[in-house]
């Protein structure tokens, strides 16, 4: 293993805080990843990383090699990367939830490719935040307000909560009015969003928590929506995944009126310094591309 590799390795461990992390994001065996830390610490001559039962650190001299091999391994990839006025290259890890990535990013990453045909991404659907370090993620689509991470993120739009039933359903049970009006319906429940079984809305100017008794519960949103469009009840979708049948009128838009503010559609990446021209291009054709989109509009 060259030394470059080993103070690659020794990053990763930081940032990952655990040997079987930096192994994950680097896709290597915990054993290399320990080789080469043992490796490097024989080469300085002192112990870098403290082991405890939670969690790995770094010893003060780790924490000084960390910063020296940050800056020394930038100073390699500027000098390595490609070139800004060449043609892009290495690969690219994304992450998106499984619907949006499916309809959305994917045709517009297809897009993207097509004018660099020397890159190679990845997309990895997940409707978990993965964590990016870990998973070795360059970039992330993220719908909801983001923890105060130190991540940079870049806004696409915005989509709402609705509430959907068929016009079927409506027409045998009725159109509720207000949001306490739930009670008396047929509901299903997505438990991906939420353990507790109640939907949040805006009431007479403050947030109203209205409690469930579902008849049907799914941790998928496909089977949700197939269960309404079946007419079984009235479900809670976000508005991008409801918005084809809305438009044609195969499910009714219930109690908008009511409607929690809109959550907010990201792209995400670790940090917005030193970015690698093949991210940056390509964050910068995903906004425009996304940012289009009618499903993204408030």
């Amino acid at each position: 293993m060259d030394r470059f590799d080993e103070l690659e390795v020794f990053i990763a461990i930081l940032d990952a805080g655990s040997l079987n992390g930096a192994a994950r994001r680097l896709r290597r065996s915990p054993a290399a990843v320990t080789r080469a830390l043992a490796a490097l610490e024989a080469r300085v001559g002192v112990r870098l990383i403290e082991r405890t039962t939670r969690k790995l650190a770094p010893t003060g001299a780790g924490a000084h090699l960390g910063e020296s091999a940050r800056r020394l391994l930038a100073d390699y990839d500027n000098a390595v990367r490609e070139d800004d006025q060449g043609p892009l290259r290495g690969k690219l890890r994304i992450t998106a939830p499984h619907m949006f990535g499916r309809r959305h990013l994917t045709p517009a990453v297809i897009a993207f490719l097509d004018l660099h045909p020397a890159l190679q991404i990845e997309m990895v659907f997940n409707d978990r935040n993965l964590d990016m370090i870990e998973h070795g993620l360059d970039l992330a689509l993220r719908i909801g307000a983001l923890p105060d991470t130190g991540m940079v993120a870049r806004p696409l739009g915005q989509v709402r909560r609705v509430l959907v039933a068929t016009p079927a359903y409506l027409a045998r049970h009725g159109t509720p009015a207000t949001p306490h009006e739930l009670a008396g319906h047929q509901v299903i429940f997505f438990s991906g969003a939420s353990a507790v079984a109640e939907w949040r809305f805006q009431h007479e100017g403050r947030e109203l928590a209205v409690r469930l008794d579902p008849r049907l519960i799914v941790n998928e949103i496909d089977a949700l929506l197939g269960a309404v469009l079946a007419g079984r009840g009235i479900g809670r979708a976000l508005s991008y995944q409801v918005a084809d049948q809305l438009a044609d009128g195969s499910l009714v838009r219930l109690l908008p009126g009511a409607e929690l503010a809109p959550l907010p559609v990201q792209l995400v990446m670790q940090s917005g310094r030193h970015l690698p021209p093949r991210l940056r291009a390509c964050v910068d054709f995903l906004v425009r591309e996304l940012s289009a989109l009618a499903v993204l509009a408030p």
